[in-house]
C-alpha cells in the first residue's frame, strides 16, 4: 500500500517557477514508477511526466519538454516536479501516481493516486 501528498501548487503569473512535491508512505515506494498528471477544468486527465524507480530513466509529455523537470529522492520518499517557463495552459490539478510497471504514459496502469493540487497561472 502507498499513500500519496501531493504539495506546492499556488498561483503563479505566467513565466513563473514552481516545483510539486509528492511525498509518499510505504517501505517499497522506492520501487515504484511515479508519474505525473494533470487535468485542466473541462478536460480529461493528461500525462505530464513520468521517472523510473531510481530516477535513471524520464518521460515527458509534449507539451512540456522542456519546461517541466522530474526527479526523486527515494531516502525521502518524494518526487518533485520542477516547473519553468509557466504557462496560462498549464494551468490544471495536479496529481502524482504511482505504478509498480516502468514508466507508462498510461493511466490505468498506476495503482496508487494522490489528491492532487491545484496550479493556476492566470492569462
Amino acid at each position: 500500500q502507498v499513500v500519496l501528498v501531493e504539495s506546492g501548487g499556488g498561483l503563479v503569473q505566467a513565466g513563473g517557477s514552481l516545483r510539486l512535491s509528492c511525498a509518499a508512505s510505504g517501505r517499497t515506494f522506492s520501487s515504484y514508477t511515479v508519474g505525473w498528471f494533470r487535468q485542466a477544468p473541462g478536460k480529461g486527465r493528461a500525462f505530464v511526466a513520468a521517472i523510473s524507480w531510481n530516477g535513471g530513466s524520464t518521460y515527458y509529455g509534449d507539451s512540456v519538454k522542456g519546461r517541466f523537470a522530474i526527479s526523486r529522492d527515494n531516502a525521502k520518499n518524494t518526487v518533485y516536479l520542477q516547473m519553468n517557463s509557466l504557462k496560462p495552459e498549464d494551468t490544471a490539478l495536479y496529481y502524482c501516481a504511482a505504478s509498480t510497471l516502468p514508466p507508462t504514459t498510461v493511466m490505468s496502469l498506476y495503482s496508487y493516486w494522490g489528491q492532487g493540487t491545484q496550479v493556476t497561472v492566470p492569462s
